[in-house]
């Protein structure tokens, strides 16, 4: 790229073709007020100067609109196309009149054209007529508000839905505390049943579903006869067969007690039974009366050392098996926590910011971190550019590379650049100074860096063209920028870049700055507009 670049760059012939001006409009009839846009087309040498009228009027229509010139290279030419919005508010048949356009100072008349602005009908008939409404205040938009309001409500429920979830785990936990004897869970879930105050609050079946579960588990658990799955009749019978072996001394009435209570329980669950207060009071006497007595009827055996030792560690283990399950509950619930307030947070950001927003600050973005870095501002070449760059700029070697009857030529060239061509973000600043005085033509100069770009692989490239100043000094020159293609060789996908370039001529010397990156990137084009607003030269004359 570079050699082809600084081979245009001091290559100043100038080959001129004219081509005849063709004139079309989008339209010959229009409403009053709507716009016709009307097009200029010249196709010239790429050296040639085209200078398109600069009107407020064109006949009876008036200016609205003059769009910048579009230029579109073809092969060694241009098709330079020049476009002006024009309008009427009074209806009737107008004259486009002809007018000249100069390319390379000879005068091309352009056609003439005729259009017609037609009126804008109106039925009474099918519309009825009302009277002129007063003024009305206009009301403000409800603004940017309802995105918070939507933010703070999303937090506020997940926040909600956190501290239930909390509760509800830290309830669980209250539930499957671990207690040393089947007689204490018991008594303890006995007594926390007691506070929930069930059937008061008109819950008799949930009550008594409770109360046989607590009697139940503990027989399963003292007395070891599967209680949870049996019917009553199977668990008293079972009760009795296991007391027998056990040598439980058991009394008549301690069994027809519990039985009759599980029978109640039974009828409540199934047969929608209502006891009075009194005898779900005197049931839950009798379940507490006879876990007490069973506990007692247990036999107890007294256990050798060894096996105390062996049951100490079995119930370490099963502690351990306990804490150990508890402390991954605790990691799961923080890690919902997270997760949750993490979402929270991306969907209150997402609302206020947009999702673009959420993703470049997450997970980064090149041009981003360009643009946020710490920016540098040197002095590059001779007659030196002062320019402000993210990154400091690398010296190039060109001499290597160029032609030997193009470095004859050649005083001084110095190069220096970031990036590359095939990257996110490219920029090239380079200077230029001839042995013998030389006459630069600027605008050859920006068709060379244009081809030098298409050496590289640019393709469908739109060229626009303006005058540029420096803010600081007043040094001017030209402005090219424009869009073109690139292919990757690899996925053989398409890329459209955004480039622009900036050329001055001082003391038969040229100063050049490159600017290339991927069209749509918002940080580049922040960047890039940073760039080119710190541009200063160093005079030549002074």
């Amino acid at each position: 790229m570079k050699k082809i670049l600084l081979y245009f760059l001091f290559t100043t012939a100038v080959f001129a073709q004219q081509k005849q001006v063709t004139t079309s409009i989008d339209t010959t009839k229009n409403k009053i007020g709507a716009e016709f846009k009307l097009t200029f087309k010249t196709f010239v040498d790429t050296s040639a100067r085209v200078v398109f009228p600069n009107l407020k009027n064109f006949g009876s229509l008036e200016v609205i609109q003059s769009y910048p010139i579009d230029t579109i290279r073809k092969n060694d030419r241009y098709e330079l196309i020049k476009k002006y919005g024009l309008t009427q508010f009074d209806s009737g048949r107008y004259t486009i009149p002809s007018v000249k356009i100069l390319i390379n100072k000879k005068e091309y008349l352009s056609d003439s054209l005729k259009v017609e602005v037609a009126n804008v009908p109106v039925d009474t008939l099918k519309q009825k007529m009302y009277d002129i409404k007063d003024i009305v205040p206009v009301k403000e938009g409800i603004g940017e508000w309802w995105k918070y309001l939507l933010a703070l409500v999303l937090l506020t429920g997940i926040g909600a839905f956190i501290y239930w979830y909390i509760k509800k785990r830290q309830k669980e936990k209250v539930e499957e505390e671990i207690y040393k004897t089947p007689i204490e869970k018991a008594t303890t879930l006995l007594n926390n049943l007691e506070k929930k105050e069930l059937w008061q609050h008109g819950e008799v079946k949930a009550y008594y579903s409770e109360l046989t579960d607590i009697v139940r588990i503990y027989i399963e658990e003292a007395i070891e006869i599967p209680a949870m799955e049996s019917t009553t009749t199977e668990l008293i019978e079972g009760l009795k067969v296991a007391s027998q072996k056990k040598k439980m001394k058991l009394s008549q009435e301690t069994i027809e007690n519990l039985f009759v209570v599980l029978k109640q329980a039974d009828l409540v669950k199934f047969a929608k039974s209502k006891p009075m207060d009194f005898e779900i009071t005197e049931d839950r006497k009798k379940i507490e009366r006879a876990i007490v007595t069973l506990d007692k009827a247990i036999p107890v055996i007294v256990e050798s050392e060894d096996e105390m030792l062996l049951n100490e560690m079995q119930r370490q283990k099963q502690l351990k098996r306990e804490l150990e399950k508890q402390r991954k509950k605790r990691i799961v619930t923080a890690v919902v926590s997270v997760l949750l307030l993490l979402f929270a947070v991306t969907t209150f950001f997402v609302a206020a910011k947009g999702f673009d927003y959420v993703i470049d600050n997450v997970f980064g973005h090149p041009s981003k971190e360009l643009l946020e870095g710490e920016w540098v501002k040197s002095e590059y070449g001779s007659p030196s550019i002062r320019i402000e760059t993210p990154k400091v700029l690398v010296r190039t070697d060109l001499k290597k590379i160029l032609p030997k009857n193009g470095t004859a030529l050649i005083k001084d060239m110095q190069s220096f650049t970031y990036g590359s061509f095939n990257g996110n973000f490219y920029i090239m600043v380079s200077t230029l100074k001839f042995k013998q005085e030389t006459k630069i033509d600027l605008a050859k100069s920006l068709d060379g860096a244009l081809q030098s770009l298409e050496a590289q692989g640019a393709q469908n490239m739109i060229v626009k063209q303006e005058d540029f100043e420096t803010n600081e000094g007043g040094v001017k020159g030209i402005k090219g920028y424009g869009t073109f293609s690139k292919i990757d060789n690899e996925s053989q996908s398409s890329t459209k870049f955004y480039y622009e370039t900036l050329i001055f001529s001082q003391d038969g010397g040229l100063q050049q700055i490159i600017i290339v990156h991927e069209e749509g990137d918002k940080y580049a084009n922040e960047i890039s507009d940073k760039i080119l607003s710190s541009v200063e030269l160093q005079n030549a004359q002074q």
